[in-house]
């Protein structure tokens, strides 16, 4: 089975700007330090032409990943999603068994993720606990110390 990226247009359209700035721009500049690097003199001793190779290494290690994500992305049309349900691109207010509401997460696929800003991913185990949930339903989250559970207060699009 292939991994399947899910993800915004936007967020698309990002990491294919990223790749093309790889590919044309960035790629340049780490031969152009490759090729200064070698006019050093001896290689076994250059630690310039080390960390040059180093940088290429890694500028072809994030091409490569970013072909890969490219390749198998699937583009979420938030605006046919049902509004009464919890999707990809909608915000989520939860309360904990507490009855503390808890701040709005965002609900993305996993390469827009970014929990420190609210954007839960959908593969981690809140996301999944999540997705297709309604509001006033009560889900269970799997977590390292047992099981949490919280309601869903509201959905938003």
């Amino acid at each position: 089975m292939k991994n399947e990226y899910k993800m915004s247009e936007a967020r698309f359209d990002e990491l294919n700007d990223e790749l093309n700035y790889l590919k044309t721009v960035r790629e340049k500049e780490v031969a152009e330090q490759i090729k200064e690097a070698r006019g050093f003199g001896d290689l076994s001793e250059n630690s310039e032409y080390d960390e040059a190779k180093n940088e290429q290494g890694k500028l072809y290690s994030r091409i490569a990943e970013l072909e890969e994500v490219l390749m198998h992305a699937v583009i979420v049309d938030e605006s046919t999603a049902p509004s009464n349900v919890v999707t990809i691109g909608c915000k989520v207010v939860v309360e904990d068994q507490n009855g503390k509401e808890m701040p709005a997460y965002k609900i993305v696929g996993s390469q827009e993720a970014d929990p420190m800003h609210g954007a839960i991913s959908e593969e981690s185990p809140f996301g999944r606990a999540l997705l297709g949930a309604k509001e006033g339903q009560k889900i269970n989250v799997d977590a390292p110390r047992g099981s949490i559970s919280y309601t869903v207060k509201k959905i938003e699009r």
